[in-house]
């Protein structure tokens, strides 16, 4: 998400950066440029004029032009605009209520709720540690019902049956009454959607909110409608009373502009953004790690964070105890560390987090490719355990054999042999010389491959 948004404000802000001195007319220029880009992105025209005119009052203050980095003091001041006009700070669910908590979950059709209540119960579980059931309300379709049970199946929470025919009063009633006596902490209620904004769907849902007072009411949107989300999102918010919205599937928006302007038009703060589309791909909404990501200083805080969630920390431990007590680097631990990184979404999702990749030429970023990853980890499981124990025994028969059976050219094959020798030089320096032998590995390595090389080129 924002990926055009990012190298279009970067690039002017940063051409401020390193002047000595900001006049009027060269700030005025840039919020210029800066409008241009917003409405490019998708961002509703009132969001727009009331950003750059908060901007420009600030950036022709005391606080930049008297600053004695004036164009640093201005990248300070876009970002901090940026984070107060999408809430400020994140907004967590307010599940301090006698149990079971009740979310309703309200969206149009296709904007991914079902999908949603499956991924919010699985964060509920996982990182709230909270007993969750989840129940289907559309009446309409048993589709959506038999999807909800396959989700609540896949991330191990309570699925409480409904059938069509049913009222959704009824269901969500009984679903309650059946959280109590399994002393269930939160309740899910996913609900019939419509194709549009229409007077029965409003009427309907608004029974089934009175019927249940729900704690938290959830407008699910599909960012990629962009201006229309938030049009939306006001329709849902005139009608219910919303406490917050989840955007999904940002990371098929490259433009960013709804998250930019649902906060400004509901005056409901976005809770949740929707990253990918397995079931972990839901992340707790943060303006100001947003509002860096938008102004390429990366989001390192979140990279951190999902390190830690994601990575197998047994597998971690057992692999600094090998490389520290100097034992041979294996390609069973060269295939750890690449399902690893493909758990936390790939390279690309790893390199997005990180600071001054707008800055990085669009040639360098497709050879990116995480096709590649899994493509090595096809190739790994093609092996026998003997040859993944002992690699020097991989001649060309073997890796044609290999190749055959993975799918893949032999020249493939010889590509990731390659890349586990660099792997492998690296862990035995850091396993004799600490920090210092491996960053001396990571240089030879991307020494070998130029400046700016990345270790799965496509």
């Amino acid at each position: 998400m924002f990926e055009s948004l990012s190298q279009r404000l970067s690039t002017t802000v940063q051409r401020l950066r390193g002047r000595g001195r900001l006049t009027e007319a060269n700030i005025s220029e840039a919020m210029r440029e800066v409008r241009v880009a917003l409405l490019e992105a998708d961002v509703a025209l009132p969001v727009v004029q009331a950003l750059i005119q908060r901007i420009k009052v600030r950036a022709v203050g005391q606080e930049v032009m008297k600053s004695l980095t004036p164009g640093q003091a201005l990248i300070k001041v876009v970002r901090d605009e940026l984070t107060t006009l999408m809430g400020s700070t994140a907004n967590e669910l307010n599940l301090n209520v006698p149990a079971p908590a009740v979310i309703l979950m309200a969206g149009l059709q296709g904007a991914g709720k079902t999908t949603t209540v499956g991924k919010l119960a699985k964060l509920l579980k996982e990182r709230r540690k909270k007993k969750v059931m989840v129940v289907s309300c559309d009446v309409y379709r048993p589709a959506a019902i038999a999807q909800l049970q396959t989700l609540a199946d896949q991330v191990g929470v309570i699925f409480h049956p409904s059938v069509v025919g049913e009222s959704p009063e009824a269901i969500a009633r009984g679903a309650i009454d059946a959280a109590r006596k399994q002393f269930v902490d939160v309740v899910l209620v996913d609900t019939a959607g419509r194709l549009t904004v229409d007077e029965a769907m409003m009427d309907e849902i608004k029974a089934l909110h009175a019927a249940i007072d729900p704690v938290e009411t959830l407008f699910v949107v599909d960012s990629m409608t962009g201006q229309d989300a938030a049009q939306t999102a006001r329709a849902f918010a005139d009608a219910l009373p919303l406490t917050g919205v989840v955007l999904t599937k940002t990371d098929g928006d490259a433009r960013g502009g709804a998250a930019l302007s649902v906060r400004y038009v509901t005056g409901r703060p976005i809770k949740f953004i929707g990253t990918a589309e397995k079931m972990d791909g839901l992340d707790v909404f943060h303006p100001d790690r947003v509002a860096s990501r938008i102004l390429d200083m990366g989001d390192v805080l979140s990279l951190v964070e999902e390190v830690e969630r994601k990575v197998d920390q047994e597998k971690a431990a057992k692999l600094a105890e090998k490389v520290v007590k100097g034992k041979k680097f294996d390609l069973n631990d060269m295939r750890d560390q690449l399902e690893q990184m493909v758990n936390m979404g790939g390279l690309t999702s790893l390199l997005d987090k990180l600071p001054g990749m707008g800055q990085v030429p669009q040639h360098l970023k497709d050879k990116v490719n995480d096709k590649d990853i899994t493509r090595s980890i096809a190739i790994i499981n093609s092996m026998t355990k003997k040859e993944r124990k002992f690699p020097a025994t991989l001649n060309g028969s073997r890796r044609a054999r290999i190749a055959r059976g993975s799918g893949t050219t032999p020249a493939d094959v010889n590509k990731v042999m390659k890349q586990f020798q660099q792997m492998e030089k690296m862990m035995s320096k850091l396993g004799g010389g600490g920090l210092k032998g491996m960053m001396r590995g990571m240089k030879g390595m991307m020494g070998a491959r130029g400046p700016g090389g990345f270790p799965f080129g496509g």
